[in-house]
């Protein structure tokens, strides 16, 4: 019990997401089921590479039609398909060593990656209260499941997560009421709610381990770090999060947001960026974390008129969310496959033409002149970055033993919270 309370302590003050050993082999190979990310990682980046192409096909030449208005399957699939996946893959397998339980694996982790893929198939093909219902269940007993665990392990400190989580998978149900006409709302005014709460999941858990990340890779380097800043900026961006998901004046969400979007870019520069300029798998985390304050002032700007509400939602979901799910589905999936955490080519492009998709999606919304042929190169460069993690990761999600070259180095400072 002293062990369990200590892991679940550490998540406060140096945050980690891999703090157990290297994963052993069964038989020559680990179990596609034992870890979490390792399926929710593959079905998440291989819908990443379908979904989008799909969305394209949809917009540009009506080639595909789902069971859903397009706009609607394209923007809740994106937050709930592919975000979603990924959250829960990282959240299963980080809980477990901040709490020091056992989480969901084998039968019941199965169980559950088949759930969200049969949503995914309803969602396209038969939309109905039935698929409304299946695609409710992930997040409520993901919810459930974590707080159970942290309450056991007396981890309060993660507690905010799970009243996020709660609200994403509220968001959700507030969807498919809409659709169903039980709820007087727009379902992408949902949709939209739903992806402001994964922003604040990224905050909550971005702004600890991003940080502490690079103050293991580089101890010496200055940084600054404010515990007040950090909540007072999760704060105000929930304000203007609300503000704008319930539709109050736009002044009031225009000036929460461009207050928030000025905190976050005090914090996000305190955390000194440039110290880690050289390592990829670290900038690629602070870039991506900057789409959210620069996701807020455009938030901001948009509630006064003065830009296009899409860019600022793009930024937030192509840039923020898609970078830091390509940062971390990478450190992660190494770390926690017993390989040496650090990147290579493929990791590179990845995390460019990922950010490049981001550039030139909220760049389409902003300059009307160039919007079609950047909607087109953004789509092909998201696709392009996850079918380059899915090739790249695929074998090593699916089990395959590293190589030589590829073995754990011994534990290191700068390992010791992204790779043990």
């Amino acid at each position: 019990m002293p062990q369990e309370k200590s892991k679940a302590t550490v998540f406060v003050s140096a945050p980690t997401i891999s703090s157990r050993p290297p994963v052993a082999w069964h038989g020559g190979r680990p179990s596609f089921f034992l870890d979490a990310f390792r399926p929710f990682y593959l079905v998440g980046a291989c819908f990443a590479v379908i979904a989008v192409p799909l969305w394209l096909g949809m917009w540009y030449h009506n080639f595909f039609t789902p069971s859903l208005p397009p706009l609607f399957w394209h923007a809740h699939e994106m937050v709930y398909g592919f975000a979603v996946a990924i959250i829960i893959g990282f959240l299963f397998t980080a809980a477990r060593n901040w709490t020091g339980l056992p989480l969901p694996a084998g039968l019941p982790l199965a169980l559950l990656v088949g759930l969200w893929l049969v949503g995914r198939v309803g969602m396209f093909f038969a939309y109905g209260a039935l698929t409304a219902a299946i695609d409710s269940l992930p997040l409520l007993i993901v919810t459930c499941v974590l707080a159970r665990k942290f309450v056991r392990a007396r981890s309060w400190c993660s507690m905010p997560l799970v009243g996020v989580l709660s609200m994403l998978g509220s968001a959700n149900m507030a969807f498919h009421a809409a659709s169903h006409g039980l709820l007087p709302i727009s379902p992408l005014q949902a949709i939209e709610a739903g992806l402001f709460f994964v922003v604040l999941i990224e905050m909550i858990v971005g702004g600890r381990v991003v940080p502490g990340f690079s103050a293991n890779a580089v101890p010496d380097a200055r940084r600054w770090r404010s515990a007040w800043l950090h909540r007072g900026s999760f704060a105000l961006a929930g304000g203007a999060f609300l503000s704008d998901s319930i539709h109050a004046s736009n002044a009031l969400t225009g000036i929460l947001a461009l207050v928030a979007g000025g905190a976050v870019t005090v914090q996000a520069i305190g955390w000194n960026p440039l110290a880690v300029r050289r390592n990829p798998l670290l900038w690629i985390l602070h870039v991506s974390y900057a789409w959210i304050p620069v996701g807020l002032l455009l938030l901001g700007l948009a509630s006064f008129g003065s830009v296009a509400r899409s860019a600022a939602i793009h930024a937030l979901s192509v840039g923020s969310m898609g970078g830091l799910i390509m940062g971390m589905v990478t450190r992660t999936a190494l770390g926690h496959s017993g390989r040496k955490v650090r990147a290579g080519r493929a990791e590179v492009v990845a995390f460019v033409l990922v950010l490049l998709a981001a550039g030139l999606r909220v760049g389409a919304a902003l300059i009307p002149e160039i919007s079609l042929l950047a909607m087109l190169a953004s789509g092909t460069a998201w696709t392009a970055a996850f079918l380059v993690y899915v090739c790249s990761y695929g074998p090593m999600l699916l089990g395959c033993r590293p190589r030589s070259e590829d073995a754990p180095l011994p534990p290191s400072r700068e390992q010791s919270i992204g790779a043990r």
